[in-house]
């Protein structure tokens, strides 16, 4: 079943039962099962549910009670919609560490749509942090770049982006990709250097990402360089621990 995308036949077979006469309602008792069966891989990435009046049917509840149960677990980041084709378990995603390309680009290669929110967009003078990984002289330029990352409308990564006021020509060159407004003016980064660190999500990070506070998260640390050795960007990237993976292709030295 797993990663197959095909659809579960009877949830039935695999969830427990409701109980009507519970302490919780019936839409968190669904939820409940639901996250279960995830965590447990009955349900893996990419099944497919049953239509909601399906389960609604074999479970014997309200359609209302089953579109609730689904809307929580699409905010939880745990189901996606798919607009024509239902609902379905949450792909964890791959990232390949050794390779240099944007978070949209990475989307787009798995057929997911990428879009973003903006939280800051802002030019000023570079901070000590700043000039020690971009190697600016105090008071130089930047502009700050911050977004909240989605694929298919899930978000997936909360991303503070800083770049050398020398490589845009103006703050509005950015519009949904920083990569691509960096490639048009001559200055995307042909390498990088990348730190991964494992954290607990803040209060705030966590409401943004749909995760609990304390939830087990990801920051990645990136710097790029031109070809020339200048630094073009410092970005500090955090995601949800339950949604990525990083990977990186290793060789022996005489390899």
């Amino acid at each position: 079943m797993t990663g197959n995308i095909e659809t579960v036949a009877n949830l039935t077979e695999i969830l427990k039962p409701l109980d009507p006469a519970g302490s919780q309602p019936l839409y968190q008792q669904l939820q409940r099962a639901i996250r279960e069966a995830i965590e447990r891989r009955l349900l893996g990435p990419d099944d497919a549910l049953p239509a909601e009046r399906q389960i609604a049917s074999d479970f014997e509840v309200s359609r209302i009670t089953v579109r609730k149960a689904i809307d929580g677990l699409v905010e939880e980041g745990l189901l996606v919609r798919r607009q024509g084709s239902g609902n379905f378990v949450a792909s964890r995603f791959e990232k390949n560490f050794s390779k240099l390309t944007s978070f949209s680009e990475d989307m787009r290669s798995r057929g997911r749509t990428p879009r973003s929110e903006w939280l800051k967009r802002a030019q000023g003078s570079v901070t000590p942090e700043e000039a020690l990984a971009l190697r600016l002289s105090p008071g130089a330029p930047v502009y700050r770049f911050h977004r909240l990352r989605f694929a298919d409308d899930v978000p997936m990564c909360l991303e503070y982006a800083t770049v050398s006021g020398a490589c845009l020509p103006k703050l509005e060159s950015v519009h949904s990709s920083l990569y691509e407004a960096l490639e048009k003016a001559g200055n995307r980064p042909v390498r990088a250097l990348q730190r991964l660190r494992a954290l607990l999500l803040s209060g705030e990070q966590a409401k943004l990402l749909h995760a609990r506070e304390g939830d087990a998260g990801l920051l990645v640390e990136r710097v790029g360089f031109l070809r020339n050795g200048d630094a073009v960007e410092f970005t500090q990237s955090w995601f949800r621990g339950d949604t990525y993976d990083f990977v990186a292709e290793l060789s022996s030295p005489g390899g």
